[in-house]
């Protein structure tokens, strides 16, 4: 109805002792908060003093300090407990004397010579059991020892200071690489850990690197981990530092491990678990603190030249809601402080696009408590979401696809076929049915099988290209919520493509097409990566080899060079091509995937009559499902656009197009007829009769982000024309452009349908 007015993410159970007992006016409707349980950005980082961005003027820097004064005089802790806990002590104790020992094992190894090639297939003399990578870099030079984090030695990932025990191929990589930068951050993450040892006495859990810094979760029995704790942490991370602590790696026996770690009983069932009997891993300390860690790690803690903790959340241990209630302290770290200051700016200009404060500004989407996890799209966010939908879907018309809408709850039986309930069930919602098990759908593809199975099927129909807006629930874990990105109710703009194995390759290349098509419309760059057979694949590995080598060819021929191997990280029925877009602010999003699927096919008993069949009535054909999303979830890509357009959104999408301004009540009327030229015309349009002056209401139709401010007066109405201001043209914004009205018209309906980026006439 057009409005007149608006002038009013593998579950391990435990053993029972870790278990923890455990319509308004323009400037009314942006400023009114819409009620949310996911909450904007709330970036500890930034909100907590201790984290202050450099003072835009030296008048800023004592009000900061005062700030950080009574900030930690908020903490009622020690820096530091004191006594130390016990098990500092007993750690090294045993560290020591297992450190001898394979002191003197390396000194009783035969020195021989040793050829080291470089990646340029330059070689250098080095001596096994002697040479470290380190004494190579500083061969090379100063500069480069100095910059290098870590080593590959023969494809494997190396200590700097770990001797080299035979000739080798050697890299020598910084922090700008991905695999360097991981390891600067697994590093941080254990200076990180000492901190927390020694501020709260905890008992540390797993401390890994992620793809934004890092996070050690910990068990902490006494209190919470609080804002007000961060700069006890980064001063006790700041003295490590200062320290030059090495990293030291050790082989441990399991026996000794459980020894050292008696204390803790999350390494305890680490070790009990991931190291067979008999066996041994490593450890590595660095300065008191000692871990189970397979490493490797940078030199020193001094190659850390900047570190900051920047949020904290609760965990469970591995994951699992059984298990006990842990503490999670995340940071980031650079061997800059330059980078730093970068990134407290990137988190700023993230915190002001933040698609939960957009939401709430724009009153585009809510979230309720009675259903997490679950999106209330308002009439504003639906259009945002139909506009997305009817793009796919004239997408769909051009190229050949079939729109089914199948069930959203099955049997438990269709998941037994399909192999979900054995590799998926912990994520599905279960119901009992009369007595039965069943459960709402987590993706489309076993009920788009039973769709190809509902009758006779000719190669002649192939391929068949499947698509469904269907509804999918997946029973994430409640701390895992978080706004649009992680939910437990969405829409994926689905497809299964079931075509003959001799057809994978012009379909995979249709796909490259599509995929080139839409994202180029919100102008957004792609990577593609290949994920290969994972653990808990199904099948025969022949058939997995033979689905990796098609799609190998696939990228090969569609994309040279710009994809990379991720081993393993296929999904269970087949292997697939993931596809990362990077937003306005670099980051990078997994949202479309390719994956060829050999094995519903067989589990269905799905099949298709060939061009043989006369004379080879028994031959049985096998279509090939290939699985394929674009945007992947709507509501995560909502998300990631709403971010990427920090809610400046392009025309054909945006939720508010055009508002009509008259400049007194007199112009009302024809005000509200362009409104209804334009309505009938499927935009959306607003007109502002309310009482505010003229200038307060262009003012907030800019806050409001339409995409063109008409102003209307006399001069307008005399000559059937409208005064145009463009949301992103500052020389239109001090007096406007007039435009005649039905030469504006077409220029609208011209930017709608051709779904530009720009927001220009």
């Amino acid at each position: 109805m057009f409005s007149r007015c608006i002038g009013r993410s593998i579950r391990l159970c435990l053993r029972p002792s870790l278990l923890g007992n455990s319509n308004l006016s323009i400037s009314r409707a942006m400023s009114s908060a819409v009620s949310s349980t996911a909450e904007g950005a709330v970036t500890p980082a930034l909100q907590s003093v201790h984290a202050d961005i450099a003072a835009t003027s030296p008048a800023d820097k004592p009000a900061k300090a005062a700030k950080k004064k009574a900030a930690v005089a908020e903490s009622q802790y020690p820096l530091e407990l004191q006594p130390k806990p016990e098990f500092f002590d007993h750690r090294i104790k045993l560290w020591d004397k297992l450190k001898a020992e394979y002191d003197q094992f390396v000194a009783s190894q035969t020195r021989e010579d040793i050829v080291v090639t470089m990646p340029d297939g330059s070689e250098r003399p080095a001596k096994s059991w002697e040479t470290t990578p380190m004494d190579i870099a500083k061969q090379v030079s100063k500069s480069l020892s100095e910059r290098v984090v870590i080593s590959k030695v023969n494809g494997e990932l190396w200590d700097l200071e770990r001797p080299l025990e035979g000739p080798a191929k050697l890299e020598l990589l910084d922090f700008e690489h991905p695999e360097g930068k991981r390891v600067f951050w697994h590093s941080s993450a254990h200076v990180l850990g000492e901190a927390a040892e020694r501020h709260y006495g905890c008992h540390l859990c797993l401390g890994p690197p992620t793809d934004e810094g890092f996070f050690y979760e910990m068990g902490i029995e006494d209190r919470p981990v609080t804002n007000a704790d961060y700069p006890a942490l980064e001063k006790l991370s700041e003295s490590a530092i200062k320290e030059k602590q090495k990293f030291e790696r050790l082989m441990v026996s399991k026996k000794d491990l459980l020894e050292m770690f008696g204390y803790n009983k999350y390494k305890q069932y680490l070790i009990d678990t991931k190291v067979p009997d008999g066996t041994s891993t490593t450890v590595y300390r660095c300065g008191p603190m000692i871990d189970l860690c397979v490493g490797p790690h940078i030199p020193h803690t001094g190659r850390i030249k900047a570190m900051m903790v920047t949020k904290n959340s609760a965990s469970y241990f591995l994951g699992d809601a059984n298990n006990d209630s842990l503490q999670r302290i995340y940071g980031i770290s650079f061997p800059d402080k330059k980078q730093l200051s970068e990134y407290k700016a990137f988190l700023a200009e993230a915190a002001k696009r933040d698609h939960r404060k957009i939401a709430k500004e724009q009153e585009l989407f809510f979230f309720n408590d009675l259903s997490p996890g679950s999106c209330f799209f308002l009439p504003h966010g639906t259009r945002i979401y139909n506009s997305l939908v009817e793009f796919m879907r004239s997408e769909y018309f051009k190229r050949g696809y079939q729109e089914v809408i199948t069930p959203n709850m099955y049997n438990a039986k269709l998941w037994h076929t399909s192999g979900h309930w054995a590799n998926y069930k912990d994520d599905m919602f279960v119901l009992d049915i009369e007595k039965e098990p069943w459960a709402l759908k987590p993706m489309n593809c076993p009920g788009h099988c039973l769709v190809f199975d509902s009758k006779d099927r000719s190669y002649k129909e192939l391929p068949l290209r499947m698509a469904e807006f269907g509804i999918i629930h997946r029973n994430e874990a409640s701390g895992a919520l978080t706004g649009l990105t992680r939910v437990r109710r969405f829409v994926q703009d689905d497809t299964h493509i079931f075509c003959m194995p001799s057809q994978l390759e012009e379909e995979i290349a249709l796909m490259f097409d599509f995929m080139h098509t839409v994202y180029g419309k919100f102008g957004f760059e792609f990577s593609l990566e290949l994920s290969t057979r994972p653990d808990n694949f199904l099948g025969k590995i022949e058939t997995w080899d033979a689905a990796e080598e098609q799609l190998k060819v696939a990228l090969d021929k569609h994309a040279p060079g710009k994809w990379e191997l991720n081993p393993g990280d296929g999904a269970f029925y087949g292997p697939k091509i993931d596809i990362t877009i990077k937003d306005a602010l670099k980051r990078s999003f997994q949202c479309a995937t390719i994956q060829l699927d050999f094995q519903l096919p067989e589990r269905f008993n799905l099949k298709y009559r060939g061009a043989d069949e006369a004379s080879n009535p028994d031959k049985v054909n096998r279509p090939v499902i290939i699985h394929r999303a674009i945007l992947g979830s709507l509501e995560r890509f909502i998300a990631i656009i709403t971010e990427h357009f920090a809610g400046k959104w392009p025309f054909w999408v945006s939720p508010r197009q055009v508002v009509i301004i008259p400049i007194s009540g007199i112009y009302q009327n024809y005000a509200t007829e362009i409104g209804q030229r334009l309505e009938s015309l499927g935009m959306y349009v607003d007109v502002d009769n309310g009482p505010d002056t003229i200038n307060k209401k262009i003012r907030n139709g800019e806050l409001a982000q339409y995409n063109f401010i008409f102003v209307v007066g006399q001069e307008e109405l005399d000559s059937k024309s409208v005064n145009v201001r463009i949301r992103d043209d500052a020389e239109t914004k001090g007096r406007g452009k007039l435009y005649p009205l039905e030469e504006i018209v077409e220029k609208l309906v011209a930017l709608k349908s051709s779904r530009r980026l720009e927001n220009k006439l």
